[in-house]
């Protein structure tokens, strides 16, 4: 079955770091655009960072450029998202999801919650 397993969310005071990781499992990992979204209470859901499939381009909002850095590892079935200099502006639920580069096919995880708190 497909699974997208995030992990590495938990409490970071303003100006640390993370690093999120999402497992795949269950689809041609390589054949797919990966991307993090993320959804604060009470807002709607946005997109964070996304990586073509063969991790050649990447793009951000503008809201965690310089800050966010998204990669892949095709070998491992793995996205990751390093979060730095992190703000309160930052908590939310963050999902990663997979979008099939050719076909109107798509899977979330299920969310990891990272909060940013003194």
């Amino acid at each position: 079955q497909v699974q997208l397993v995030e992990s590495g969310g938990g409490l970071v005071q303003p100006g640390g770091s993370l690093r999120l990781s999402c497992a795949a499992s269950g689809f041609t990992f390589s054949t797919y655009t990966m991307s993090w979204y993320r959804q604060a209470l009470g807002k709607e859901r946005e997109l964070v960072a996304s990586i073509t499939s063969s991790g050649g381009s990447t793009n951000y909002a503008d809201s965690v450029k310089f800050r966010f850095t998204v990669s892949r590892d095709n070998a491992k079935n793995r996205v990751y998202l390093q979060m730095n200099s992190l703000k309160p502006e930052d908590t939310a639920v963050y999902y990663c999801n997979a979008k099939h580069v050719f076909v109107l096919r798509e899977y979330w995880g299920q969310g990891t919650q990272v909060t940013v708190s003194s």
